[in-house]
């Protein structure tokens, strides 16, 4: 029997599991949270504060109505589709394809009809766009 008094050692915590431990659940965490969508989104379209429009000698101005009817160059055209759209723009270029568009969408317009412009125009080869907006200290007045 050995009854001599053993040299007491200090118990050591290792952290590394328990760092390695924690590691794991933040990447769960991180993989596993959904992050809150918005449904809803309250927009007011379009403002912009911008320098004063420049008056372009190629420009070709768009004009799209709350409901979906277009003018070019303050000419009304007759339907709304793209071939239709494409051929009023051709028409109303006078420097062909280094025409600048300019659209001047309603704020309530739909988004197909702006679409709708853009696609006549690529079709058109026109490619330099632009859009128009109000200031937005001028947003409330009508």
């Amino acid at each position: 029997m050995n009854f001599r008094p053993r040299a007491k050692e200090e118990p050591e915590i290792n952290l590394i599991p328990f760092i390695d431990v924690l590691l794991v659940i933040l990447i769960f965490l991180m993989l596993s949270t959904t992050y809150s969508k918005f449904t809803e989104l309250q927009l007011r379209l379009p403002v912009a504060d911008a320098d004063a429009q420049r008056d372009y000698p190629k420009e070709v101005i768009v004009t799209v109505s709350a409901d979906g009817r277009y003018t070019v160059n303050r000419v009304p055209v007759e339907g709304r589709s793209v071939e239709t759209m494409a051929v009023a723009l051709v028409e109303a270029a006078k420097a062909g394809k280094d025409s600048v568009i300019i659209i001047s969408a309603d704020a309530m317009a739909a988004h197909q009809s702006v679409i709708t412009v853009m696609e006549a125009a690529r079709r058109s080869g026109m490619n330099q766009i632009t859009f128009a907006t109000q200031p937005s200290g001028q947003a409330g007045h009508r």
